[in-house]
């Protein structure tokens, strides 16, 4: 695989990116005087920055460590292990060095200005890659183990929160359907109403047609005929009775 191809030379050129705009804040840094509200936005600038290049070379380091268990299968060899690790040794003190000299620089704020310039003039020497003392590996790895520990903090958090949303999401689409399932019931209850209600207009019409006619023969027939109607009516009632209220 090519170095243009190889995803480590891709994430090393982004960080090698970030650390040398790193250093180039640094040393506007430098020049800053003390106890200016630019110089105290710039510290928190630089420490920020630090955290995020510490971070992204950590997790290059451990795409290190997974291909040195099969360095065939990513097709690189132990010469350009040993490469890459060196850079990212190199990476790290020279970002712990920026670090240790930005916090220095905090805490000593009112010692003077002497004593800040010795400590940055010593922290720009150490700083060389060539230089790399590899006493200031050990010393950084304690702030790397803690920096690696919160990131896995971090991604268990975001997985729990995930696990959250999805119980959420799965409760939600629950909730819908019961209220989609009501909503049916309803509108089918709806159109047995109006059924039924056509139904009882239907049946009081005919009825009141028939009461009408009803009026009109007993009008002209006699008190038998009458007397008959109204059986006739009655037997016609119950039928009509039956067949709405029991069919």
């Amino acid at each position: 695989m090519s170095s243009a191809q190889d995803p480590f030379y891709i994430v090393k050129e982004e960080i090698q990116e970030s650390i040398d705009k790193l250093l180039s804040t640094f040393h506007q840094w430098e020049r800053i005087p003390l106890d200016t509200g630019e110089q105290v936005h710039l510290t928190k600038e630089l420490l920020a920055s630090c955290e995020s290049i510490e971070w992204k070379v950590d997790e290059l380091d451990k795409t290190i460590s997974v291909a040195a268990k099969d360095p065939s299968w990513y097709g690189i060899d132990e010469v350009e292990l040993d490469k890459r690790r060196r850079w990212t040794s190199t990476a790290r003190t020279q970002v712990g060095n920026v670090k240790k000299s930005v916090v220095a620089g905090k805490e000593l704020n009112g010692t003077g200005t002497a004593t800040m310039n010795g400590m940055r003039r010593e922290m720009m020497r150490m700083s060389n890659p060539h230089q790399a003392d590899r006493s200031n590996q050990y010393a950084s790895q304690e702030n790397d183990d803690f920096i690696s520990s919160e990131s896995d903090r971090q991604l268990l958090l975001i997985r729990r929160q995930d696990e959250e949303l999805d119980e959420l999401s799965a409760s939600v689409e629950r909730i819908g359907g019961v209220g989609l399932t009501i909503h049916e019931e309803l509108l089918a209850q709806d159109k047995i109403i109006d059924e039924l209600g056509s139904e009882m207009d239907s049946t009081a019409n005919r009825l009141d047609f028939v009461q009408k006619k009803v009026a009109m023969v007993m009008k002209k027939a006699s008190a038998k005929g009458q007397i008959m109607m109204i059986l006739f009516l009655v037997v016609l009632f119950i039928i009509l009775f039956v067949l709405v209220f029991f069919t």
